[in-house]
């Protein structure tokens, strides 16, 4: 099984987590930020990860800090779940309606970060969660899992579907890539390496 458990302790937050790549989409969640915790539950199910995260941050701050960190562990323990990658797709892509939202997410696990994130959040808020911070998480979650990640939104006017559709279809493409397949040898990269 690839699992793994995580933790991060800063002044700022306190996170601990845990992670199996090969489960049933199962999860408990605890961030102090209702939204994200959805958005969180919502890439669990539809990537068929089991996921449990309780983290605790200065959120009378504002929720920066603990949507950041906790993007943060989550990448740190992708790609220790995922070991030396050895028979996974590596990639995924998945396009994601979701009502008039339109996501497109495609990703490379290379072993080298990258993000491209195309949607206009700006300085709104989805309830109280500031919508800019959906492209700070997959920022965070891309330099710690290693990841070459391309976001775009090519549509929506609801926020809260915006970032519904983006959760849904980086959990999706995110499922797709880790996914093993059995006519592979070895790491899929002539590098021999990734």
């Amino acid at each position: 099984m690839r699992k793994t458990q995580k933790s991060r302790q800063t002044k700022e937050t306190q996170i601990a987590l845990e992670l199996n790549l090969d489960g049933q989409g199962q999860s408990e969640i605890s961030t102090g930020i209702a939204f994200f915790d959805h958005m969180l539950t919502l890439l669990a199910k539809h990537g068929n990860f089991d996921l449990n995260i309780q983290a605790q941050g200065d959120l009378a701050v504002d929720a920066h800090h603990t949507v950041e960190d906790v993007g943060l562990v989550l990448g740190d323990a992708f790609k220790t779940a995922l070991g030396d990658k050895t028979g996974i797709n590596r990639y995924g892509f998945f396009v994601l309606p979701m009502d008039e939202a339109l996501a497109e997410c495609a990703l490379d696990i290379s072993g080298r970060p990258f993000l491209q994130f195309s949607a206009e959040f700006a300085k709104a808020k989805v309830g109280e969660f500031d919508a800019e911070l959906v492209e700070e998480f997959w920022r965070a979650f891309a330099a710690q899992a290693g990841i070459t990640a391309h976001i775009r939104l090519l549509s929506g006017s609801n926020l809260h579907h915006a970032a519904e559709a983006i959760f849904k279809g980086m959990a999706r493409a995110l499922r797709a890539a880790v996914s093993v397949d059995p006519r592979t040898q070895g790491v899929p990269s002539t590098k021999g390496i990734l």
